[in-house]
């Protein structure tokens, strides 16, 4: 599933994680090294994840790459037929981000049981922030007198969530949270100003 070979190019390992899935392996394998660019491949991780939406069955292919440059992110859903395109189809999304313009990599690690000591994470959350996408909470304010009905106004945050992805050993096993966190190690020790 990942591969991560310190300054090492993992292009032919990628590939293979890609046709492993099974998941219209040449078309997402088209996708992910069209965003690449060209350039080397130091890192991956490959996610394939199956949902359920009402009566239907989805499934979804994520890989993340790390170049020497950039991070690139491409998702690949299925569809079935529609208007447009009567035949079932794919549609694939890439991002590609400089390193340097990532500010956060933010890697939460949840061990089961933590007063037994070290053990490996049961799941695994990493989110990417390069303030392409950002997500304001308003609420309104208010001030600690009851009888008050004054207007305060809005409170609120401003967060920056440009990229999260969650990985459970229960649901992709313990080597995918293993591989999200490699992959993680590999990002921010590229990412460091």
């Amino acid at each position: 599933m990942p591969r991560s070979t310190r300054d090492a190019d993992v292009s032919h390992d990628l590939r293979q994680a890609i046709h492993r899935t099974g998941y219209y392996p040449e078309v997402v394998a088209d996708g992910v090294f069209s965003a690449a660019g060209g350039e080397e491949v130091l890192s991956y991780f490959v996610h394939h994840e199956t949902t359920f939406d009402h009566e239907e069955v989805r499934r979804h292919l994520t890989a993340l790459l790390l170049t020497p440059t950039r991070l690139v992110i491409a998702h690949t859903d299925e569809h079935p037929g529609d208007d447009m395109l009567p035949e079932p189809y794919t549609s694939t999304t890439t991002e590609a981000v400089t390193l340097t313009s990532i500010r956060t990599v933010v890697v939460t690690r949840m061990v089961a049981n933590p007063t037994a000591g070290v053990a490996p994470p049961a799941e695994a959350v990493l989110t990417i922030g390069w303030g392409g996408v950002g997500r304001v909470d308003l609420e309104p304010a208010g001030c600690s007198d009851p009888s008050c009905e004054a207007d305060h106004g809005y409170t609120g945050t401003i967060a920056g969530d440009d990229y999260t992805l969650r990985v459970s050993a229960a649901a992709e096993g313990a080597d995918a949270v293993s591989a999200l966190l490699a992959f993680s190690d590999s990002l921010s020790a590229r990412t460091r100003g």
